[in-house]
């Protein structure tokens, strides 16, 4: 944490490095001592400090200076540190001023000079403000500030994207928080600037896209060799454990993923079959724990990144990166995972990241303290966020079209459910239309049996709807099953085109897609478990192949 702040201001060169000085000899282990000559430079560099999240523990200022008079000065200080405490440097003929100054500006002490001898004169008077000023101060959070619209899904995504990042950050909605207003009045913004980023060395962005963000916080790695051995296409579970066995084994590995490390299970608040872990995991921990150990080993990420296809050329793949840009690579793991499918529901395109989100549980869950928020889906991610929500919501709501959850939920998780008095199960019902202003308010709910409808008050609506591969962008002749997942290996061989394709002599690796030296592994595969130590183990399976394709060629 930086130390607290000590403020001097005296536009008399001399007597500002003898404060200073003063000032240093006696509380400079604990606080930071600031100066400057100048009242508008002053008032520039607590506005930077305001957002960098440091603090000012006391202004001691000069009255007579050129720029403007010191109460001046304290009058505008003290809007941006409120807080602080106001010391006054004055010439004995100046001592009317300062007592005027004690109703106008709630100043605290006013000093005569010459201060000498400090210990008497200058010490007791700074200790007691110190003291006083530290029996109420609460440290502020150190770290990235978010100020926007609760509903605003440009809000949602760089919160989304943070949170999945494992990047610490405060959220400061504009319409609750008059922390948000006061950034903003001091950096002279308004509300259509929002959504803001304020990061830690004071500096912030209007509107910024995740690109911007991820340059400003050095999360976007560099290419770094000319040709990589293996390029993995995803950083979920699969691509995390090859990128992890790929470095390990020597290979030039590099991981690009779209939108943030971990995939959907890296949204997961938790994970409680996965072997080594008795008590559980959270996605997010498994996540960190991951891309820590892939890039000590050697292993480089590219994200936020998209691919948007794959070239072959004299056995050398090479993967073309939206926005322009290109990788040269000998082979390619493609782990890009699935995404939620839509919900094609009146509405719920109108306030989709303004109160309705496709998984997202854990980043907008504390908005839904003590509110109803409903939930629809039976497998084990819905049942993970009902969980976690139910920590939160004053009730959770489990829409199903089956009766119950026996079919597609696993059973410990249903027990959780069972057993948590603020989670219901509603069977045998859809939405059928999302209703609201600004924002999601109300859901129309039907009993699919019955037909009977109800319109219910929601504040949220999370959407765990079944699985599509993400596989739109792959334009290269791979080929597909009917629902767009990638086939491999042996089952390739009951596809129509495949020898057209397939030209080596022999038969595709277990994970090898119809392009020789292109493999698949997770859940975008056709035929996977759909499970997180299923996808962890095709990841590193994956790389063992790499290295018997390279041995070929």
């Amino acid at each position: 944490m930086n130390r607290p702040i000590i403020f001097t201001i005296d536009d008399d060169p001399q007597v500002l490095r003898a404060i200073s000085r003063d000032l240093k000899k006696q509380y400079g282990n604990e606080y930071k001592i600031l100066s400057t000559t100048s009242a508008n430079e002053a008032l520039e560099s607590i506005t930077e400090l305001k957002n960098s999240d440091d603090v000012v523990a006391l202004f001691l200022c000069d009255q007579r200076m050129p720029e403007m008079e010191g109460v001046e000065f304290l009058e505008k200080a003290i809007k941006i540190f409120p807080e602080a405490k106001r010391v006054l440097l004055t010439a004995y003929s100046d001592t009317a001023a300062a007592i005027r100054a004690i109703n106008d500006v709630r100043l605290d002490y006013y000093l005569v000079k010459p201060w000498d001898p400090p210990e008497d004169k200058l010490y007791p008077v700074i200790n007691d403000l110190l003291d006083d000023w530290q029996s109420d101060y609460v440290p502020e959070f150190k770290g990235i500030k978010v100020v926007g619209f609760q509903f605003s899904p440009q809000s949602h995504l760089i919160k989304d994207y943070l949170a999945s990042n494992l990047i610490p950050y405060r959220w400061l909605d504009i319409q609750k928080n008059p922390d948000a207003a006061e950034y903003l009045q001091i950096n002279k913004l308004v509300h259509a600037d929002l959504p803001l980023v304020f990061f830690e060395d004071g500096t912030f962005l209007i509107k910024p896209s995740i690109k911007d963000i991820a340059a400003k916080i050095g999360k976007n790695s560099q290419v770094i060799h000319d040709i990589y051995d293996v390029v993995i296409i995803g950083a979920g579970p699969a691509g995390m454990a090859a990128a992890v066995y790929g470095a390990s084994e020597g290979l030039k590995t590099l991981m690009i993923e779209r939108k943030a490390p971990g995939g959907q299970a890296g949204t997961s608040s938790r994970i409680e079959n996965y072997l080594g872990f008795p008590a559980g995991l959270s996605g997010a921990d498994l996540t960190r724990r991951a891309i820590s150990q892939a890039e000590r080993l050697g292993a480089n990420l590219l994200s936020p990144q998209s691919v948007s296809d794959i070239k072959q050329k004299d056995g050398y793949k090479t993967i073309i990166l939206e926005g322009g840009g290109e990788i040269i690579s000998r082979t390619v793991v493609i782990t890009t995972g699935v995404d939620y499918r839509k919900l094609e529901v009146k509405g719920v395109e109108d306030f989709t990241g303004a109160g309705i989100y496709y998984g997202a549980a854990t980043t907008e869950a504390f908005a839904c303290k003590d509110k109803d928020v409903y939930i629809i889906g039976g497998g084990n991610s819905a049942g993970q966020a009902a969980m976690y929500l139910s920590k939160f919501a004053k009730d959770v709501y489990i829409i199903i079209r089956k009766d119950g959850l026996a079919a597609t939920m696993s059973s410990y998780l249903i027990d959780q459910i069972g057993s948590t008095a603020n989670i219901h199960v509603l069977g045998n019902t859809e939405v059928i239309e999302a209703i609201g202003d600004k924002c999601l308010e109300k859901l129309t709910l039907i009993n699919v049996k019955t037909k009977e409808t109800v319109t219910k008050e929601a504040e949220a609506l999370y959407i765990f709807i079944g699985a599509k591969p993400y596989t739109d962008w792959l334009q290269l002749d791979i080929i597909k099953d009917g629902k767009e997942f990638i086939e491999t290996g042996r089952e390739l061989r009951n596809y129509e085109g495949f020898t057209k394709i397939w030209k080596l002599a022999r038969d595709p690796y277990l994970l090898e897609t119809s392009c020789a030296g292109i493999f698949a592994a997770g859940d975008v595969r056709a035929g996977a478990m759909n499970r997180v130590a299923s996808a962890v183990g095709e990841g590193s399976m994956a790389i063992s192949f790499v290295h018997k394709y390279l041995a070929d060629v």
